[in-house]
């Protein structure tokens, strides 16, 4: 695969090899050299999708924001504080 550096220095990665990584328009081309080599890594942007949801398959359980939201919070953190009290490895 041969690709000529274009005038101001771009090249261009090959299609199967961008199809092969799953390289995206948008994500970054890190480089770096090494000895007499270039390296690229290539680095996929933050996704802005919302992560809302995503265990809903996979529980029943529905907590409405507000007051409920808060007690179950609560609820989470004192069960957290007594599994770690209570664990026989605790150092102290």
């Amino acid at each position: 695969m041969e690709h000529r550096v274009g005038p101001k220095g771009q090249v261009v990665i090959a299609k199967e090899i961008r199809d092969r990584l799953q390289v995206q328009p948008g994500w970054l081309a890190l480089q770096r050299l090494v000895d007499d080599h270039v390296e690229i890594y290539f680095v996929p942007p933050e996704h802005n999708r919302s992560l809302r949801g995503i265990l809903a398959p996979h529980t029943t359980v529905r907590i409405a924001p507000g007051e409920e939201w808060d007690r179950a919070v609560e609820e989470a953190w004192e069960t957290n504080v007594r599994a770690d009290r209570d664990r026989p490895d605790r150092s102290g």
